[in-house]
């Protein structure tokens, strides 16, 4: 059973309305009778209308992180777990850490570790380092480099933005991108300086692919909660989050991540993505993220545990206790499943066994997401008419 009188702060700092595992975690923690806050940028997101909330703390945009969260632990008035849903807020919370610890419960981690795993080139160094498999990635920084990626990696091939948290909105590309055509490449480019770029070999695969591991390790870097999925169906196809998935057991990959999480000596939530080549028969690391995944809720077991109700259990000092694992259960992101999967969306929802926003005990935030994507959708229609 979760500590009641043990609060919960819930941390996003990009303006995303849309990511979906900031209400899972108010939803999961509310539900089981924890009160939870929420510092969020866009305190009008849909998230924001969930009746398992208890606060929306106004951002301070004359603060720092550091100070705004300080000054809304006031507010709460008692020590409180801290949840970094984004990779920005999980690299502050564990550079400052000793700052917040007097304020918060927050994982014993190492306080450089986080922004190694989140920096997509340190992570791909670290990869080689480990002797760990991951696609054959290369820094971009003009067209002399992007020209020979191309002609060594050929196309199909992978986009990233190495600090994905730094990335300047509007720049009109995604934090990760298939690139398909060569004329995408210009545009790539165009935002290339001050801002690490990387192009990863495409690895060939298919929709049996791709997998992720979520998974919450003690201060021994000893794994008290964790499970595999695999990606179903992504928006975008190809390169994207998880629109539809489904927990299945993954030895080699859950060896892998426990492995990989014991020998940097990691302490929290961690997210990581594999996919398999099938040719090799290789699992590849794509991407390693130290906070919450968006999905997290599809790793619930026979007795409620997920990942966020064992991060709040070995925080205030509760013991964790596995249920049985959902083997097969799905999960639904009804809004990015809509667009790749568009009717099929209709016969998911029906049958998924998690649903990212709807929820019977919880409508309203499935209400305001829909009337945000409408409006979003009539904008877009109109405003190339301007």
């Amino acid at each position: 059973m979760l500590d009641c009188t043990v609060p919960a702060l819930v941390l996003r700092l990009d303006s995303n309305v849309f990511h979906h595992g900031t209400l899972g975690a108010i939803r999961s923690l509310g539900q089981a009778g924890v009160e939870v806050h929420a510092l969020i940028q866009g305190p009008h997101a849909p998230t924001a209308r969930s009746r398992h909330l208890t606060r929306v703390h106004a951002w301070p945009h004359d603060q720092d992180v550091v100070k705004a969260l300080i000054r809304v632990a006031g507010d709460i008035g008692r020590p409180a777990v801290l949840l970094a849903m984004d990779d920005a807020g999980a690299i502050t919370v564990a550079e400052h850490a000793a700052d917040l610890r007097p304020y918060y419960l927050v994982p014993d981690q190492s306080p450089r570790l986080p922004r190694t795993l989140a920096d997509k080139r340190l992570l791909a160094e670290l990869c080689a380092d480990l002797g760990i498999a991951q696609p054959e990635t290369r820094l971009i920084t003009d067209e002399r480099d992007a020209a020979a990626a191309v002609a060594d990696f050929g196309l199909p091939l992978v986009a990233k933005w190495a600090q994905p948290w730094l990335r300047p909105s509007g720049i009109g590309s995604r934090n990760t991108s298939l690139v398909r055509q060569l004329h995408q490449v210009p545009r790539l480019l165009r935002h290339v300086a001050g801002h690490d770029l990387l192009f990863q070999r495409f690895v060939p695969g298919d929709r049996r692919s791709d997998w992720f591991f979520h998974g919450y390790f003690d201060e021994d870097s000893r794994s008290l909660y964790d499970g595999t999925g695999r990606k179903e169906r992504s928006y975008p196809r190809g390169a994207g989050l998880t629109t539809y998935g489904r927990w299945l057991p993954n030895p080699v990959v859950e060896d892998t991540a426990r492995e990989l999480a014991r020998t940097l000596g990691y302490s929290g939530v961690l997210d990581i993505d594999f996919r398999h080549d099938p040719a090799t028969g290789v699992y590849h690391l794509l991407d390693c993220n130290p906070r919450l995944g968006a999905q997290f809720r599809l790793f619930r077991d026979s007795g409620g545990l997920d990942l966020v109700r064992a991060a709040h259990l070995h925080l205030s000092g509760k013991q964790t206790t596995r249920g049985r694992p959902g083997h097969g259960r799905t999960y639904l992101v009804e809004n990015y499943d809509l667009l790749s999967a568009g009717p099929g969306t209709v016969r998911a929802l029906c049958t998924a066994d998690e649903r990212a926003w709807l929820s019977a005990d919880d409508p309203r935030p499935f209400m305001a997401m829909a009337g945000h994507t409408i409006r979003r959708g009539l904008g877009r229609l109109i405003q190339p008419q301007k």
